[in-house]
């Protein structure tokens, strides 16, 4: 193999973003952090003499499928960075802090519909990163499997999505060594059953209510970085 060989990587993240009412005062902070993050990312990967071949962000808006129906997921397909750095700009701005009913969210859905996102399975060095930001813990899954559009493929419980992450020993449906889950949402049960259960996970607590603060967002920029 020639010395001028570069290993490259391709980057895949997702974006489970709760962008109920309650998120109204912090949903800004959010959208600014996602929209800078392909330049703080750039920066952090030459640092470390690594390129980036490939680097694609899908946004999840979650909400409450029982209270808020229609409007309870709203996902995007993937944007290619830098090309398509206009249109995933569009869809950040035009999203708004709405709905919700009571202090949960449905973010276990959110991560379901991460996990069977159409990951990029042909670089040579990949990883397939899924953040979460919310204000607040979630429901069991299936609280609002009353919504007419609830999905009929949905995990149906958590230990089916348990299932979905996999393990080391038994693999699920995502590539088991480009699998990263990223958590920044309060130490409540939801959250830490994933913490405590699942591999490859890391959780930064925040307060119920309490936004991203610019030292939580180089937090997930840096563990990001760090996985690749």
């Amino acid at each position: 193999m020639g010395s001028n060989y570069k290993l490259t990587y391709g980057v895949d993240l997702v974006f489970c973003i709760d962008v109920t009412m309650s998120m109204d005062h912090v949903l800004d902070t959010v959208k600014n952090n996602a929209l800078r993050f392909y330049q703080d990312f750039q920066v952090i990967m030459k640092n470390k003499h690594k390129t980036v071949s490939d680097l694609r962000i899908r946004i999840i808006a979650f909400r409450d499928y029982y209270y808020d129906r229609e409007q309870a997921m709203l996902v995007t397909d993937f944007f290619h960075l830098p090309d398509q750095a206009a249109d995933f700009k569009a869809c950040l701005t035009s999203i708004e802090a709405s709905g919700g009913g009571d202090d949960e969210e449905d973010g276990l859905e959110a991560l379901a519909y991460a996990m069977k996102s159409k990951w990029n399975m042909t670089a040579q060095k990949r990883r397939h990163v899924i953040v979460v930001w919310s204000d607040d813990g979630t429901h069991d899954l299936g609280f609002g499997k009353s919504a007419p559009n609830y999905p009929a493929n949905m995990a149906a419980d958590f230990n089916e999505l348990t299932r979905w992450w996999g393990s080391r020993t038994s693999p699920g449906v995502m590539d088991e060594s480009a699998k990263r889950l990223i958590i920044f949402a309060p130490n409540k049960k939801s959250w830490n059953k994933i913490t405590d259960n699942w591999n490859n996970v890391i959780q930064y607590e925040s307060e119920a209510g309490d936004g991203l603060a610019d030292c939580d967002y180089e937090q997930i920029l840096s563990a990001i970085g760090n996985s690749i």
